[in-house]
């Protein structure tokens, strides 16, 4: 059985930033940085891509980085943003000391890469419920995807009240914004602008994350600031009915306003940083004054996700969708017959649809139903949707599971594709050696890089994988033993939900 892995900081130097005989220069439009090489892959940490949104530019749109003079050196990560650290259960956390200056991205790429080699370009966008994670993670390294030919990006964004904030306070400037999502878009054109550089093709980006980061590709989907800035997108796990609860201006602007009474906006940008984030965490989730996302009308349109996608806003750009096979989060263990009370008059439907032998446990029924409800089911109307459009979107079930946890919980919880996805199935946390994690991370890795390339995940070698329809109930399962484009073991499951949602 493999060892777990420890020692994480000592990983983040072996597969980032190794001591290098070999240092490369690159020339941004903001100055020239200095990476590292190792065995082939050329690495550019910490390279600000705005400037820091601290005093004036706190609660503004990302401002534009001011250029210098020399060479800075990019061997090291840029601070991941002000966040209560999280402790990691399933993947490593942030190696970094959080602050608030921390609008800074990260480079890998083929050593060899030139700008004439227009190689395709990925942009990763991390999860955490928007009030954690960050570009440091170990398991976010692009070294796998620069091996295979792919310029990749890893971004940070402002998270919890830095990242998402309106305040009366603020009234000159529109109450406030989603400055979290605006940060992501800066750093989508910071790569138009620069990622040709590193020998990438501007014209070529897949933008892709999971969770919290997936509900982002729904936000960059629809939005008309993000136009024309990508040209596939992946969504892991990222909802696409509602990913959480999401406030509209006047609400949000009412929720800052019980946070700090009163404040003029200069009074606001004078507030000490520890204060503004206090209380705000992924285990906690947050106090009522924390609005989180809201309906801002710029980077949401009209009621979030599903009505701009229905109403055809989104891009009209190749996506890949999908969910895991025990992707729930934070959801109460509760007996049986109080999860199939929830749904009222059609408890008996819950119970034929989920678990008609009575062979589940009560944990793996609470996991099944809160994740149906939070991702799976939205994967699939997704897809289904966008097919209707006439679309291109090929639709997903990771369930593999290489950890412990997910014995428990009947599948792959939720984040456990992450290692596999970046072909770094070694550096996962609860480790369950199933005989079969290299093999499965070589095979998810490539439909992933397959997609950046050619805007499709099939390629030789791979078992087919067939664009998702109208009315599919057939999904790429990507499992232990055998990946295979089937019917959903999950459809009457499935089915129910829908109906719940939608009311037929």
């Amino acid at each position: 059985m493999k060892k777990l892995i420890v020692g994480v900081s000592a990983l983040v130097l072996s597969l980032c930033v190794a001591s290098s005989t070999i240092a490369e220069t690159v020339k941004t439009q903001s100055g020239k940085v200095k990476g590292a090489t190792e065995e082939g892959i050329s690495s550019f940490l910490g390279i600000p891509y705005a400037a820091p949104p601290l005093g004036d530019n706190r609660w503004r749109a990302p401002q534009p980085v001011v250029s210098w003079k020399g060479t800075r050196d990019a061997l090291t990560f840029g601070d991941d943003c002000s966040q209560i650290i999280f402790p990691p259960n399933i993947l490593p956390g942030v190696q970094t000391t959080p602050s608030e200056d921390c609008l800074y991205l990260n480079v890998w790429k083929p050593a060899d890469a030139k700008p004439k080699d227009k190689l395709a370009v990925m942009v990763w966008v991390h999860g955490g419920g928007f009030v954690n994670g960050g570009g440091s993670f170990p398991v976010y390294s692009g070294v796998n995807f620069a091996r295979d030919g792919v310029v990749f990006v890893s971004l940070n964004y402002r998270l919890n009240r830095f990242g998402f904030f309106a305040h009366p306070g603020l009234v000159d400037e529109g109450y406030g914004s989603n400055f979290g999502f605006l940060d992501q878009i800066a750093a989508l054109k910071w790569v138009r602008d620069n990622i040709a550089a590193f020998g990438g093709d501007p014209e070529r980006v897949t933008i892709f994350g999971e969770s919290a980061g997936g509900g982002a590709m729904h936000m960059l989907l629809q939005s008309s600031l993000s136009r024309g800035l990508f040209d596939g997108v992946i969504i892991q796990s990222g909802g696409g009915r509602a990913l959480m609860p999401r406030s509209s201006l006047a609400q949000a602007a009412a929720k800052g306003e019980s946070f700090a009474p009163g404040l003029t906006a200069e009074q606001l940008r004078d507030m000490p940083a520890d204060d503004i984030g206090k209380n705000i965490g992924f285990g906690t989730r947050g106090p009522s004054n924390y609005s989180g996302p809201f309906l801002d009308g710029i980077t949401y349109i009209g009621n979030g996700d599903w009505d701009a996608l229905t109403a055809g806003i989104y891009a009209n750009v190749p996506v890949m969708v999908g969910a895991n096979s025990a992707d729930a989060v934070f959801v109460r263990t509760a007996p049986k017959d109080e999860v199939f009370a929830r749904f009222g008059d059609r408890a008996e439907e819950a119970r034929q649809a989920y678990d008609p032998d009575g062979s589940l446990t009560d944990e793996q029924l609470s996991v099944y139903v809160g994740a149906d409800m939070a991702f799976i089911e939205p994967a699939r109307a997704v897809a289904r949707e966008m097919a209707s459009q006439g679309r291109n979107v090929w639709l997903y079930r990771f369930a593999h599971n290489g950890t412990q946890s997910g014995v428990r919980m009947g599948g792959a919880p939720h984040a456990a594709e992450i290692p596999y996805v970046f072909d770094l199935e070694e550096l996962r946390l609860q480790q369950l050696d199933t005989g079969r994690d290299a093999e499965v991370a070589a095979l998810t890795h490539a439909y992933w890089v397959n997609f950046a390339k050619y805007g499709n995940p099939n390629g030789e070698g791979l078992p087919a994988w067939p664009q998702a329809t109208a009315d599919t109930t057939r999904v790429q399962l990507i499992g232990t033993e055998k990946t295979e484009h089937t019917e959903d073991p999950r459809t009457a499951a499935l089915d129910f939900r829908e109906s719940v949602v939608t009311g037929k």
